[in-house]
């Protein structure tokens, strides 16, 4: 008995030694586990799928079901590449290589044809930070016969730079791809700061310093026009370009700092200058606006949710901030401890309100403030947020990300997405038909036809008769040659009795007296007089009859709303006091600058 306790008396001292080397311990009732676990990465990982069908039966790879847009599954994707490089378990790998190419479109750079509604620079921007955190982690690798990571990575910015705007404020990416679409007219910081931490990556992964000039001049382009406050570092929504991106929307996102934070510690590792150092210390200055609480350490999306005003794309804003402040550790790796003790603090909190949900586990938005209680939304941008800090947490111990270098494996293409280069208007394409396609459209043409010619025979035949199908038919062709006869013959009849009436009028009596429209309506009177009984009966009429059936006052599918406005868009609350973002459904009203000079 003694010895029985022994042993466990050295079990228990076992366990909490190991709990107390681990690190910290966050009691909640959904995550009883130290932040460094495994375990809780891989609850938080697997509730953020139960949102994506895209690996089922029926569902789409790389796609996540409204109200989520399509650039936000690609921010997911990445998340699971860091869930990879964090954790070393591939579970998930087949899933995010599916969907990372199934979305890449006829051209291979992302900008698929059935998402030309909604496609933005901001919504390929983050397609293409995903496949270059791939190549930089040495995520698996497609099929030989498949586009590779580094490749499409590329191919976005490719496209990108070709799309450099210097006819409005000289310079600067719009916001939209398209020109039909609502936004085109505006330049905004995450569009920027996708495109600038992706040119800046692709420099130091490949060494070309092509990529490191743009990266530079998205930089100054940003600094000159006052969208990152040239005393705060304070990173702004962005402005339309009819002020000349003068008059701007100022409200800040997280994930518009951290794109910024990230791409300037990948050009302060590639250039190892002064210049670029200070940047990097700026802007992470600045971003201590997004932490709050009693130590102010808890991060928080200062636009909109302490008004509880964020929208579906603002709910997964903290994930990036948290993904990219851990991402420039690595390349600036002494930021480090000025930037893990919001991370850690932050996680702790995320991870002590994730209790919500039929599982209990499931993750909030409000991260600070909120005593570990679940705020009650729940959603793809909770749980990746959450997901996302706690990783962050883990970042010293893991490997730098690699370039071509230091054992980066990805394939690339300099020329990748030349395909797309300067469309602005989404003309489909596609390959000349095979023989088989022909065949296989004669056969359905044939089918048609044919199917067409019975069901006019079915129409024409009369089951009461006695004669036969072909007798029958030879008697309609018959009574159709003889309508046909006696229409043109009252027809010609008509036309003369009305060209003589019209010799014998003037061009005045011509507009109010019409005999011959008389004489046809009295011929018409008279057939209305004939008796009932001596009328034709109609065999088979009950088959095109439809004068029972309601006719649809509308061209519209059935069910689908009449109000103009409810159709033209998705429904986005338009944010009020500080809940303003660059959407697709809602504009921003401008206000004037607040920068220095």
């Amino acid at each position: 008995m003694f010895a029985f306790m022994s042993r466990c008396s050295r079990l228990g001292r076992l366990i909490a030694a190991s709990l107390l080397v681990a690190g910290p311990i966050v009691s909640a009732s959904g995550y009883n586990l130290d932040l460094t676990s495994e375990n809780t990465a891989k609850g938080l990982a697997q509730d953020m799928l139960s949102f994506y069908t895209g690996d089922k039966p029926g569902g789409t790879p790389g796609l996540l079901n409204p109200p989520y847009y399509w650039w936000e599954a690609g921010a997911m994707l990445g998340s699971l590449i860091d869930y990879w490089y964090y954790t070393g378990d591939d579970e998930y790998n087949q899933l995010v290589t599916d969907g990372l190419l199934f979305q890449v479109g006829t051209n291979r750079d992302y900008m698929p044809n059935n998402q030309t509604l909604t496609e933005g620079n901001d919504d390929q921007g983050f397609w293409g930070l995903s496949v270059m955190s791939a190549a930089e982690y040495n995520f698996p690798n497609p099929s030989a016969d498949k586009p590779q990571w580094l490749e499409l990575a590329q191919a976005v910015f490719n496209t990108q730079a070709a799309r450099w705007d210097t006819a409005d404020c000289n310079g600067g990416l719009r916001w939209q791809i398209y020109q039909w679409n609502k936004g085109y007219d505006y330049k905004n910081s995450i569009s920027q700061a996708c495109f600038f931490a992706l040119g800046a990556r692709l420099a130091l992964y490949t060494g070309n310093k092509t990529y490191a000039d743009w990266a530079e001049k998205t930089w100054d382009w940003m600094w000159s026009t006052g969208f990152i406050n040239n005393e705060t570092y304070y990173v702004i929504d962005g402005a339309d370009i009819g002020s000349n991106c003068s008059s701007y929307s100022p409200y800040q996102f997280t994930y518009n700092a951290g794109g910024f934070i990230l791409g300037a510690a990948a050009m302060y590792n590639y250039t190892e200058s002064k210049a670029w150092k200070d940047r990097l210390d700026g802007l992470i200055w600045g971003s201590k606006v997004f932490f709050v609480g009693d130590n102010e350490d808890i991060m928080s999306e200062v636009a909109c949710e302490p008004v509880d005003r964020c929208n579906i794309d603002q709910q997964s804003f903290k994930a990036y901030l948290s993904r990219w402040l851990a991402a420039a550790t690595k390349w600036a790796p002494d930021t480090y401890d000025t930037v893990i003790p919001y991370l850690r603090a932050s996680a702790k909190a995320a991870i002590n309100q994730c209790v919500g949900g039929s599982n209990g586990r499931m993750c909030g938005l409000k991260w600070a403030r909120n005593e570990g209680k679940y705020d009650g939304s729940t959603g793809v941008g909770q749980q990746m947020a959450a997901l996302e800090i706690l990783l962050s947490t883990m970042i010293k111990n893991r490997e730098p990300p690699l370039t071509a270098d230091t054992g980066g494996t990805s394939k690339g293409d300099v020329n990748a997405g030349s395909g797309d280069i300067g469309r602005k208007d989404p003309v489909a394409t596609f390959a000349p038909p095979t023989a088989a396609m022909k065949a296989a459209a004669a056969f359905i043409t044939l089918a048609i036809l044919g199917g067409l010619a019975g069901a006019i025979v079915w129409l024409l035949f009369d089951e009461t008769s006695d004669k036969k199908l072909m007798a029958q038919l030879k008697g309609s062709m018959a009574n159709f040659k003889s309508a046909l006869t006696s229409e043109t013959a009252a027809g010609v009849g008509i036309l003369g009795a009305g060209a003589a009436e019209n010799r014998r009028s003037s061009p005045l009596n011509e507009k109010i007296i019409q005999p011959t429209a008389g004489e046809v309506s009295n011929r018409s009177s008279r057939v209305s007089d004939q008796a009932i009984e001596n009328m034709p009966v109609v065999v088979n009429r009950v088959r095109s009859d439809s004068s029972y059936s309601t006719r649809r006052l509308s061209n519209m599918p059935i069910g689908w709303s009449q109000d103009s406005m409810s159709r033209n868009s998705v429904s986005r609350l338009r944010p009020v006091g500080q809940a303003v973002t660059t959407d697709d459904a809602d504009r921003i009203e401008a206000v004037e600058p607040q920068h220095s000079a």
